[in-house]
Parts: structure tokens; sequence; C-alpha cells
């Protein structure tokens, strides 16, 4: 997953029926057939690939194998996900894949509603030719434990990111951690991102710069996601993320910090929503 992981509407209409490139729409079934779909687009709706198991947030292994090989993805597959709620869930489906090995990767900038503004749409369902598909798990995940996490609140060049909406920040948070919602890279007009320069700012304002080792974390996996798709469409080459929730960071004795993004700040016990839910 590298700086041209986010694509343009342009991009996909260009290289959609193309060999080799296939389309994953992850909204629900009735979105896919009722309302309609990038046309040669597979259905492969969130909750199929939402974990939850022995590994957080990541579906069990042959589960993700089986489900990529009925929508005739490989190895080499070139892979572009969309939704309908600004790259989001999508962007989930994409760090999935990048964790099991897959690096050919694309996020469509924007979503579905975006999408038939001006391009073609489809009822139909696609011919797909079933292919087996084989994980190989990288050498180096960025994943990280959270004994890693505690580590890098006291690391230098190192900034750990919340990417959850300033109220839930504000009752409970990894201290020393600064807070970005991941919508506000979300133009929502275009709903695509912000121009390049725009969100390269917004992440500067909080401190969060290439040259410095990123920690991300959420109470959703697919949040964390987005923030980590974008990092990289950026260019940031050191980013890692952390899926568990705070409440194992409290049950581990853990502290918590209090207080918005731009006040005075308690350190505490967790209180608020902090559990985990993808």
């Amino acid at each position: 997953m590298d700086e041209d992981v986010i694509v343009s509407a342009e991009w996909l209409d260009a290289h959609r029926a193309e060999p080799g490139v296939v389309v994953v729409d992850v909204r629900d079934a009735w979105e896919y057939d009722g309302i309609g779909h990038v046309p040669g687009a597979v259905n492969v709706p969130f909750d199929a690939f939402r974990g939850g198991g022995e590994e957080g947030m990541l579906p069990p292994e042959d589960e993700w194998a089986t489900l990529l090989g009925e929508c005739g993805i490989d190895a080499d597959t070139t892979v572009v996900a969309y939704d309908d709620t600004h790259g989001v869930f999508a962007a989930r489906f994409l760090v999935t894949a990048l964790l099991y090995g897959h690096d050919d990767l694309r996020l469509l900038n924007g979503d579905y509603s975006a999408w038939m503004q001006g391009h073609e749409t489809s009822t139909d369902e696609p011919d797909v030719e079933t292919t087996t598909y084989a994980v190989e798990r990288p050498t180096e995940s960025p994943l990280v434990t959270i004994d890693e996490v505690a580590a890098a609140t006291e690391a230098e060049n190192t900034v750990v990111v919340d990417t959850r909406e300033p109220a839930e920040y504000a009752e409970g948070h990894i201290p020393g951690a600064v807070n970005l919602d991941w919508k506000e890279v979300v133009d929502e007009e275009t709903r695509g991102l912000k121009a390049r320069a725009d969100v390269e700012a917004l992440f500067a304002e909080k401190g969060v710069t290439p040259e410095k080792h990123v920690v991300l974390y959420c109470n959703t996996a697919r949040r964390i996601s987005h923030t980590f798709v974008v990092l990289r469409w950026l260019g940031y080459p050191d980013v890692s993320f952390y899926e568990g929730s705070l409440t194992e960071w409290k049950d581990a004795d853990r502290p918590l910090e209090t207080g918005d993004a731009d006040g005075d700040v308690s350190v505490e016990g967790a209180s608020g929503d902090a559990n985990a839910d993808d």
C-alpha cells in the first residue's frame, strides 16, 4: 500500500474492466442489488469480513481466503474497494487485505453516492471466475500490542493519535495522545478527501508529521483503517495501529487522561464508551 492507494472515479472508470482488476463493493446486499453498484463490482458486505475473534478485529484467516477466492481475487489482483460512507468501511477491507499479505490495493476517493453522480451504474451481478486465494502474511505488520503503545507514549519522535470524535476523546484517552477525528479529512460536498495540501496541514497542526512514528487507535477498526490509508496516501513511512479497546487498556492497569484536545487534562480511569466495536 503506497501513495497510489487513493484513486479517482475517473481512474476507476478507466481501469475497472481490465483483466486482473476486481472492484469490491462492501455495502449491504440490499444496497448493492437495489440501489445499484459500479458495473462489474462484486459484493462483499462489511459483516462478511468483520472480525472479533482470536485476532481482535481480523476475520479468521481461512474464512478470509475463501471470501477472496469466491470473488475471483488472487495474489496478483488489483483490488479496488468502495462503500457509501466516505470510504471508511472500504478502508477496513483494504487494511484487512494488507494484514493478510495483499499489497496491490486501491480505495475509491469518494463513495458510491459520488460515483453515481457522473458515472454508469448497474444492478447486474457480474460473472465471477472463482479461484484459490492463499494468505501469505507479511514479515512485518503495522499492528502493535498494548505494551508497544504504552512505550510509544514515552518514546521520542513518536506521536499517538486518537481517531475518535472529540467528545469521545474528552471522556478518556491514552495519555499524551492527540485527537484527529477521521472525518476531519473528508470533504462533505465531494464525499471524498480534502485536497492533499489541506489534509497534510490538518495532520501537521496536530504534530503528526512524516518523520515521526505514528501510532493510531480508536474504538472501531474501520476508523483506524481509514486514517491509516490516508497516511499511507500522504507518504508517511512509519504508521502503526492498536486494535485493542480502551477497556482492555484500563484492565491492564494503564492510566487514561480526560479532557478535550485544547484544554487541561487529568489522569484517571476510563469512562464513556471505551469498548472496541468494529
